[in-house]
């Protein structure tokens, strides 16, 4: 009998090798250039997903084997880089300072889809927007029709004397700033794309100046479709439906991957040769933590909710999906205070990120 109990123990040994490298695999994934190699490189959507089951092997064999327990305390090692990035823990960050920014991004969701504006009936995002205290608010699909003008969100975004509006797609898509400080120029930036898109704004602050690049990238083209797809799988899982599902929407993500990859060069591009010592990048990136995109962009600058935030941050909300696809990223020489995915409203399928930031002194 002594004998099965050891073949049980390389079997889940084995178990614990292929989890272990499929963890490797998918938190290193941002390395692999999505123009040439689109599949491997948005495995990061799955890290948490692979991430539980090497936590469970590790407490099995603390329990079960100890010696065994070293393998995914290595692997975890291995991978802290994305675990860090993906669940960062701040318990001990600093207050704002009272002069510090706040910095708000936010997809609306065409406005929660254009809903009315009204003394009688408010507009949830708006009236969201209205009592965020934020200093520069930044807007993904802004979007109006329907029972909502333009004229509307500006009238209720009116203490916000300094704004900016950027139609994408024909309209279909649009970015917004408003802000309290005054905007010297907004410039888009130019790369490939059919409703999405990129502003750099440079907005003054005291004496200095704050680029900001306010950002909607390449989604992934759920259509209605796959989303049923997806809660089938859910819903009802089995080996074949799951490898077909599965299948399917990893193409459709790899295909937008390459796309997104393109822009967010775009992007580091544009921060690498700004003139301005102080940059904000921030919006939905229609990417995790664990991305190209992010990568690249991580690289060249700190993201606040590394930096200063607590948990997963989950900031879309829809269809069982939920995860952390928009961002603000600053410029090493700021400070990043208590930032935050704000699930108090749910108007969008996207939640709001904010975040303060300070230079340390005041921007007189």
């Amino acid at each position: 009998m002594k004998w099965i109990g050891k073949l049980l123990g390389y079997i889940l040994l084995a178990g614990n090798v292929l989890v272990a490298l499929l963890l490797m695999l998918s938190a290193y994934s941002p390395y692999f250039d999505p123009h040439t190699h689109p599949v491997w490189s948005c495995l990061g959507i799955f890290f948490p997903v692979l991430l539980i089951p090497n936590l469970l092997y590790l407490v099995f064999w603390l329990v079960a084997y100890r010696r065994y327990a070293l393998f995914p305390v290595l692997v975890l090692l291995l991978c802290w880089g994305s675990i860090r990035t993906y669940f960062p823990i701040n318990l001990f960050s600093d207050d704002a300072p009272e002069d510090a920014v706040k910095i708000l991004s936010y997809n609306t969701r065409a406005f929660g889809l254009k809903a009315r504006h009204t003394k009688e009936k408010s507009n949830d995002v708006l009236a969201y927007l209205q009592n965020c205290d934020a200093d520069i608010i930044c807007l993904q699909e802004y979007i109006w029709g329907n029972n909502l003008k333009k004229k509307d969100i500006d009238y209720a975004l009116r203490d916000y004397k300094y704004r900016h509006y950027l139609p994408l797609g024909k309209g279909l898509n649009g970015l917004g700033i408003y802000s309290r400080y005054p905007i010297l120029s907004a410039i888009p930036i130019k790369y490939k794309s059919n409703r999405n898109g990129s502003v750099a704004y440079r907005v003054k602050v005291g004496k200095d100046t704050l680029l900001v690049i306010n950002n909607h990238l390449e989604s992934n083209k759920i259509l209605k479709s796959d989303v049923e797809t997806y809660q089938d799988m859910m819903d009802a899982p089995d080996g074949n439906k799951v490898f077909a599902g599965t299948r399917k929407l990893l193409h459709k993500m790899a295909e937008a991957t390459a796309i997104r990859a393109a822009q967010a060069d775009k992007l580091l591009e544009a921060v690498k040769e700004a003139k301005e010592k102080y940059v904000v990048v921030c919006g939905d990136f229609n990417d995790t933590p664990v991305s190209y995109t992010h990568r690249i962009l991580h690289d060249e600058l700190n993201d606040a909710f590394v930096e200063s935030g607590n948990g997963l941050g989950l900031s879309y909300n829809q269809n069982r999906l939920y995860v952390r696809i928009d961002h603000i990223l600053t410029s090493k020489n700021l400070k990043v205070h208590d930032c935050k995915v704000d699930d108090t409203t749910s108007a969008s399928d996207h939640y709001p990120i904010w975040c303060h930031i300070s230079w340390g002194k005041s921007p007189e």
